[in-house]
């Protein structure tokens, strides 16, 4: 049995369908002083898989997970695997200051002490970051997925990384397609200036796909694009998997010349148009 929370119930529903299960009814809302009100209609069976992404409200969206897992055990389950497409709280992964909290080890804490008994994310912002667990966590990628979709149709092409920190992404999507990568990289100058280029190709009259993880503020593709930009690339694009998008992102992408915004469905947007339900469907059927 499968339970998507309000967060996921698109995507839910398509793993429902890819795995032939049943997809259980379920009554979520908030009540006027905002807590979440949580409640299963129908049996539990002795497994149920439970599908809810954290992205915002992360707070509210991790809550109501806790509420349905923890609701869960108590009405019978004897084994709750929780899919979190897109696990938030991951970039406070460590201690950048004396005194902050370690947000994801503590959501790691809460996630065992509701009772999941495994864990199922799409490509977390550190693979260490299931070292905070002491249940079985699968990293999945859905880098894959985006490599097919963006395979078609395009002339030429170079997948680059924004920064050194998506050099993975990009050579795991380049292998894919069969094409070159690079990545983005701080040069000094001068003691008082500092440029970002491309470490070692060009771009000239090419197809250019930026990949990342995680867009949010939009920040490094933004960045990125325009120092592309002034090569002469035939167009550009953007990949990732976990569409964030705070604010005006997409817009100050937009403006430097992208010709294309794509994204999986970790998290719902205008730009979601890549399903990571075959990704999942396919680890719960190999768990």
């Amino acid at each position: 049995m499968i339970i998507g929370g309000s967060a996921s119930q698109n995507l839910a529903a398509k793993v429902a369908n890819l795995l032939n299960d049943q997809l259980c009814p379920i009554e979520t809302h908030k009540f006027p002083d905002g807590e979440r009100y949580v409640r299963i209609k129908g049996e539990i069976p002795d497994e149920v898989v439970v599908i809810q992404s954290t992205g915002y409200p992360q707070d509210e969206n991790f809550m109501e997970l806790f509420l349905i897992i923890k609701n869960l055990k108590d009405i019978g389950a004897d084994k709750v695997k929780a899919v979190i497409p897109y696990l938030g709280y991951s970039r406070q992964d460590k201690k950048f200051k004396p005194g902050e909290a370690v947000s994801v080890k503590i959501i790691a804490e809460l996630l065992e002490a509701a009772g999941a008994d495994e864990v199922f994310s799409v490509n977390l912002h550190e693979h260490d970051i299931i070292n905070f667990f002491n249940i079985p966590v699968y990293e999945l990628s859905a880098i894959p997925l985006l490599a097919e979709h963006l395979s078609v149709g395009v002339d030429d092409p170079i997948i680059i990384a924004p920064d050194k920190g998506a050099l993975d992404h990009a050579r795991s999507m380049a292998r894919i397609i069969g094409c070159e990568y690079d990545y983005m990289e701080k040069v000094r100058i001068s003691p008082e200036r500092v440029e970002t280029r491309l470490k070692n190709f060009d771009v000239e009259g090419r197809s250019v796909i930026i990949v990342d993880d995680i867009i949010s503020t939009g920040g490094t593709i933004v960045n990125a694009s325009r120092i592309l930009h002034t090569q002469g690339p035939k167009e550009v694009k953007v990949a990732c998997v976990h569409p964030v998008l705070v604010g005006d992102a997409l817009l100050r992408i937009f403006s430097t010349g992208v010709d294309e915004v794509i994204a999986t469905d970790t998290i719902k947007s205008e730009v979601s148009i890549v399903s990571v339900a075959p990704l999942i469907a396919e680890a719960l059927k190999g768990d």
